[in-house]
């Protein structure tokens, strides 16, 4: 099973002006389809600081997945920073310029010479269609790893990553896993309390149960890595129904994350 890595871009992110949900809808989508997820990062609209957590991530991970940063202004550096920690030269497509010139002028949108610098992707990269806005993403797949790039627009991140990646990425790497979660809300009972009760389940290796303190709570989550849904839920079923037994009576709440 691959490991991933995301990284979210911009300074906006950084000083807290806008809350990040790409994060969590990349994570869900890998969990889909069976990739582990090791880290995730946010860096500022720096192109030297971005190449270097892009080389990082692509030292530890098989999969690096950025947000954020392919428009067209001059604070969207992402493709000049990628081609860089790549090594690797920005090359221009016609055919990505006649795409964004046509839906500029759809949505009635004046045509600037900036907007040709979306039409800009790192050489022996292949472009991902964004249907719903003007920045195409992109995926470089070589030796030091798959790079994937895409727009940091969320309904934009979304449609690619359903229509594009993921069908990509579980042809690439052949994956035949599902990542499960289903999350269990105990309330009257502290966390320590908890893991004194189901510590040696804690150290299950498959499925996995973690614990996360709220105000008032504590959550159970159970984490379950098969080859099928089927399988997966089977799992889940069982780990729960031990967790049941021994925590019922502070059980308020048991649903899938």
């Amino acid at each position: 099973m691959p490991n991933a890595e995301i990284i979210t871009i911009g300074t906006e992110l950084l000083l807290g002006e806008i809350v990040d949900t790409n994060t969590q809808v990349i994570a869900r989508s890998l969990r889909s389809v069976g990739i582990n997820l090791y880290r995730t990062s946010t860096v500022g609209d720096n192109p030297k600081r971005i190449a270097q957590v892009v080389r990082e991530s692509l030292s530890r991970a098989d999969i690096v997945i950025t947000s954020g940063g392919l428009g067209p202004t001059v604070d969207d550096p992402t493709r000049e920073a990628v081609s860089s920690a790549l090594d690797m030269g920005l090359e221009f497509r016609a055919e990505l310029w006649d795409d964004i010139q046509d839906r500029l002028m759809k949505y009635d949108r004046e045509v600037t010479e900036n907007n040709k610098r979306q039409a800009y992707i790192p050489e022996g990269a292949f472009a991902l269609d964004n249907e719903w806005g003007t920045a195409p993403g992109f995926v470089a797949d070589d030796a030091m790893g798959v790079l994937i790039c895409l727009p940091g627009v969320p309904p934009e991140l979304e449609r690619i990553l359903d229509k594009e990646v993921l069908p990509w990425l579980s042809s690439r790497f052949s994956l035949q896993e599902i990542i499960l979660t289903r999350s269990i809300k105990t309330e009257g009972i502290g966390e320590s309390k908890v893991d004194d009760i189901i510590g040696d389940l804690e150290r299950s290796q498959n499925p996995t149960v973690g614990l996360a303190a709220h105000k008032g709570s504590v959550e159970l989550r159970i984490t379950s890595r098969a080859e099928s849904k089927e399988e997966a839920e089977r799992d889940i079923q069982e780990m729960g129904n031990r967790l049941r037994q021994r925590l019922s009576k502070w059980i308020v709440e048991d649903k899938d994350a």
